[in-house]
């Protein structure tokens, strides 16, 4: 009888032990799922760019696509300002450029990414701007990056790394990008190290110097480009347009011509109202040039490709304006025609339109402030201790079970004295 009364409390604290471990294995795979669904989403290769006296920019990518946005401020425990993404859309890559600083002031962050709060570590990321320098004329330097598809690489990371400062900008829908160099830095023929990062880890890097990196020619995701043996163009910074063929020469007759019978080369179209890289602030922008006098050229603006086509005057000048408005960001215009002998010839210029009531494209910080060194952010992320409330059912059911067990193998302890 005393065995009979042993083999129920023996079973019971089986039971009970086991449903202890069952409780402990559940809320373990809780927070695996947990931590994963939030590792997916931690911000990776996060870095300080674009440093200017009133301005920085923060990029980061992720494994999933999401939005984010930053939280800064001048202390650790004062980060109370927030800013957005420039992308609305989720995506792998992120831009955030933070404006409306003062100058000479390190300030901290930390990132949310998918409703989650990062930071580096356990503490805040850094970076400092720069100080006020004289004004100067600055140089913008433009390309595109393709997959190796051929297909736009759009929304990708550019970085450019000169004299010991990071640049950065994101890649429009067609694949194509801007950013603005100090001017002491795109005056000084200055080596540029570029890469392009997509959000499936695909890079693209190419060295290139500045004079000649007006445009950097198109990158392919997956290569490796050198560049530094292009010649230096004959546009830098902001330049004229031209199509970069020798001046008429000078008549060595006494003939005098007048002015207003002059015409280019048979041979030339100019491209007089964009220069190469130009803000324009009109979302309508009329084009205008030069070129020899009958010809037909054909003009082709994208990124949404819009056509036409116009005969350039007796007068030797040409005009035109585009039918529809264009979108704010880059955009390319392209001007065919044959020449004389019947040779198919390309004009091409980069420009992007830009509201006159603030930047709209995001590469394109302050141009007459020199930034300062800054350190960049380690790439790892990590998310700050949050406690999650407790569970009370699981709690109150564990423990009515195990009141109850007990209860039932003291009941059977109990009646095996009394027989006893």
């Amino acid at each position: 009888m005393t065995k009979k009364a042993k083999i129920p409390t023996i079973i019971g604290i089986i039971i009970l032990i086991l449903s202890l471990a069952t409780g402990v294995m559940l809320v373990q795979n809780r927070q695996i799922f947990r931590l994963g669904a939030e590792g997916q989403n931690s911000p990776k290769d996060v870095r300080v760019s674009n440093i200017t006296a009133d301005s920085l920019s923060v990029t980061w990518m992720t494994d999933v696509q999401n939005t984010g946005f930053v939280k800064y401020g001048d202390s650790v425990g004062n980060l109370t300002n927030t800013k957005t993404e420039e992308l609305s859309s989720p995506g792998y890559t992120h831009l955030v450029n933070v404006s409306g600083l003062k100058p000479q002031t390190s300030y901290f962050f930390r990132i949310n990414s998918g409703e989650h709060d990062f930071d580096n570590n356990g503490v805040a990321w850094q970076g400092k701007t720069g100080t006020v320098q004289e004004s100067g004329q600055s140089g913008l330097i433009s390309g595109s990056v393709l997959l190796a598809t051929g297909a736009s690489a759009k929304n990708a990371l550019v970085y450019i790394t000169t004299a010991g400062k990071l640049f950065s900008a994101l890649a429009s829908q067609n694949g194509s990008w801007i950013i603005s160099l100090p001017a002491n830095i795109s005056a000084a023929n200055s080596l540029l190290e570029i890469s392009a990062l997509s959000g499936q880890g695909e890079v693209s890097t190419a060295q290139i110097y500045s004079k000649s990196a007006n445009p950097v020619p198109t990158m392919i995701l997956g290569q490796t480009h050198d560049f530094k043996n292009l010649p230096p163009g004959e546009n830098t910074g902001l330049p004229q347009a031209s199509l970069g063929v020798p001046e008429v020469g000078t008549p060595s007759s006494g003939f005098n011509i007048p002015e207003n019978t002059a015409t280019p080369s048979a041979d030339v179209v100019t491209l007089e109202s964009i220069s190469a890289g130009e803000i324009v602030t009109s979302i309508k922008p009329e084009f205008f040039g030069e070129g020899p006098a009958g010809v037909k050229i054909q003009i082709t603006v994208e990124s949404d490709p819009i056509t036409d086509s116009v005969v350039i005057l007796q007068s030797g000048e040409w005009s035109w304006e585009i039918p529809k408005d264009l979108p704010e960001g880059p955009h390319t215009i392209t001007i065919t025609w044959k020449d004389a002998g019947g040779i198919l010839r390309t004009l091409t210029r980069n420009f992007v339109v830009q509201a006159s009531e603030g930047p709209a494209f995001v590469s394109t910080p302050s141009a007459t402030l020199t930034p300062s060194p800054s350190p960049t952010a380690s790439p790892s992320a990590t998310l700050p201790p949050q406690p999650d409330s407790g569970v009370l059912t699981p709690t109150i059911l564990l423990s009515i079970m195990g009141l109850g067990l007990i209860g039932f193998a003291y009941f059977f302890w109990k009646e095996a004295s009394q027989l006893t």
